[in-house]
């Protein structure tokens, strides 16, 4: 029977999550292995199905496993010593009767073992963290020991900062692989509108997801965009959105979002083969630096055979002169930053109205976003903006049933 009760085991292989592939541990590895001049330093942990993995080895040996290697947790000194059969120090495994029941012993061979177990701070057991050599070590003491486990708990800050972003991750997949596969996004429209005459001339498509009530749409973008779905959330978006067209007025327009990542996957150009240019407009998100400018600027030159260019967020984020200028943009939309309060505020008006006389040079037109009063939209107009968007003109609605 065993001297301590069956540990908490963390269930890994169930939730598909990887290794943790973290050069810190090997540092970590390679200094306690050196500290203790021992041949072997490694990293385990306990799989489903009664496994145990290789996650990190350091030496200089050549072994005969390494990462990922798999074998049953029964087959090593590890879970023995984990369950308390077996010490966490051993000079000589030829002290242990036990020892000499297990192949590893003669296999590897074993000669002196120092192991702790690895434990969450939850206490969940995670795997062991281990030293060996291939022989017996007398002068091996407790204070090494002590050495081995404060290794092994720099180890665990490591392992648990990858466990909760496993976790985090499948979380992530989970939830956006359920809106892909259902398609469960609604689109809604929110006119834009002329701010002289007052007419609609189109509309924005704006994604909204089944807990749009409790967050915002950038926060369902912006989680795919961490597991590397972001472009394949924003096509589908996209997509839907497209489909929606066929509810416009004659004259009227989509303006449709996309990250620079979305426009620079290539795929963007399929999906607007035949649009009609002056019937849609594409939007550059920006919530990051562009990591390649120029490929986005040869991309964009692509796409505006199929839909006029728009820069979103001007005047706020990463919108700089440079976009302004080097992508030549059909159509600036001001950030709502710049648009509200414009009435009572002098600085806005002027940064506002520099940026229409931009636009103009360019042969740009200019679009408010956020008007949420008769003031703000009069200013505007006053200062030669375009059209304009906002709450003072109509709320986002579904498209099914917006007018």
């Amino acid at each position: 029977m065993s001297a301590h009760p069956s540990p908490r085991i963390l269930n890994v292989a169930g939730t598909r999550l990887a290794p943790v592939e973290n050069d810190s541990i090997d540092r970590i590895l390679a200094a306690v292995r050196e500290h203790l001049g021992a041949e072997i330093a490694f990293v385990s942990r306990y799989v489903d199905g009664g496994m145990k993995e290789l996650t990190n080895v350091v030496s200089d040996l050549e072994l005969p496993m390494g990462p990922g290697f798999v074998d049953r947790r029964e087959d090593s000194y590890c879970w023995h010593i984990a369950e308390g059969r077996l010490p966490e120090l051993i000079q000589d495994a030829a002290d242990f009767p036990f020892t000499k029941t297990m192949a590893i012993t003669e296999f590897l061979p074993v000669g002196c073992h120092l192991n702790t177990p690895l434990r969450l701070s939850d206490g969940t057991l995670y795997g062991s963290f281990c030293c060996l050599s291939r022989k017996a070590d007398r002068s091996l003491t407790e204070r090494d020991l002590g050495v081995l486990r404060a290794f092994a708990a720099l180890a665990v800050e490591q392992i648990e900062t990858s466990v909760e972003g496993d976790a985090r991750r499948l979380t992530l997949e989970t939830a956006i692989g359920g809106v892909l596969a259902s398609e469960a996004i609604t689109i809604f429209h929110q006119p834009i509108v002329e701010l002289v005459s007052e007419e609609a001339r189109g509309v924005e498509c704006l994604a909204r997801f089944a807990d749009s009530a409790l967050r915002g749409p950038d926060a369902w973008f912006n989680e795919a965009a961490e597991i590397g779905r972001g472009p394949e959330l924003e096509l589908l978006a996209m997509r839907l959105a497209l489909a929606t067209g066929a509810t416009l007025p004659p004259g009227q327009y989509l303006s449709l979002n996309a990250s620079p990542e979305a426009i620079l996957s290539g795929q963007l150009e399929e999906l607007l083969e035949g649009s009609d240019r002056m019937r849609l407009v594409l939007e550059v998100t920006e919530h990051q630096k562009v990591s390649n400018f120029d490929a986005l600027r040869q991309a964009l030159s692509r796409l505006s055979a199929h839909a006029r260019i728009a820069i979103d967020d001007v005047g706020a984020g990463y919108a700089g002169l440079r976009h302004l200028v080097d992508l030549g943009p059909d159509l600036l939309k001001l950030d709502m930053s710049l648009t509200r309060d414009v009435h009572l505020d002098a600085a806005r008006r002027a940064l506002a109205g520099a940026l229409v006389r931009f636009a103009a040079d360019m042969g740009s037109k200019v679009i408010a976003e956020g008007i949420e009063c008769a003031e703000e939209k009069a200013v505007l107009a006053d200062l030669g903006v375009d059209y304009g968007q906002g709450y003072f003109f109509g709320r986002p609605a579904p498209a099914q049933a917006f007018d």
